[in-house]
């Protein structure tokens, strides 16, 4: 069974997270932007372990929309391609439960495509997904990009993996 948007919320907040009343929908929490990335170098994953290839943020567009300096006035302008996105939220998925993280409708009708993976029982971090962009678009930095939907889940242990409090 998946929780509600409320449970996914206080979820988000005991991990640190300080949403926005309009991220909170009914069966998830929207996540949003915190930063993005063009991977540079190739990475690898053999039987004996992996490694991340090295990454550069990618450049926003500098736009300060209300003229008050803030960073989170930015935007990105992101061509055809595949880039790598952080989400601007802090994550704790509980025990007994696992979460998946799915495009938002906007992104999709704007012929972009948000992968993620299973985030398990137990994952803490500021996660990441991988953003496929078809055509041209520029995403503002807080821009609400996916939804976070958590389900109960039985398991034996909790995640305690290479990526536990990544981005904290």
């Amino acid at each position: 069974m998946f929780e509600s948007g409320a449970d996914v919320a206080r979820a988000l907040e005991a991990a640190g997270a300080d949403l926005d009343p309009a991220q909170v929908q009914p069966n998830g929490v929207d996540l949003t932007l915190g930063a993005a990335y063009e991977q540079t170098e190739p990475g690898r994953i053999g039987r004996d372990g992996k490694t991340v290839g090295d990454r550069a943020p990618l450049s926003d567009e500098g736009e300060d929309r209300d003229g008050n300096g803030d960073e989170h006035d930015t935007a990105y302008r992101f061509e055809p391609g595949a880039y790598v996105v952080e989400y601007g939220e802090p994550v704790r998925i509980p025990e007994g439960h696992v979460g998946f993280v799915y495009p938002r409708s906007s992104l999709l009708r704007n012929s972009c495509m948000l992968n993620t993976a299973v985030w398990d029982a137990g994952y803490e971090g500021v996660g990441e997904g991988l953003l496929q962009v078809g055509r041209p678009i520029t995403i503002e930095r807080d821009a609400r990009i996916a939804q976070l939907v958590l389900a109960e889940a039985a398991h034996e242990d909790t995640y305690d993996g290479a990526y536990q409090g990544e981005g904290l």
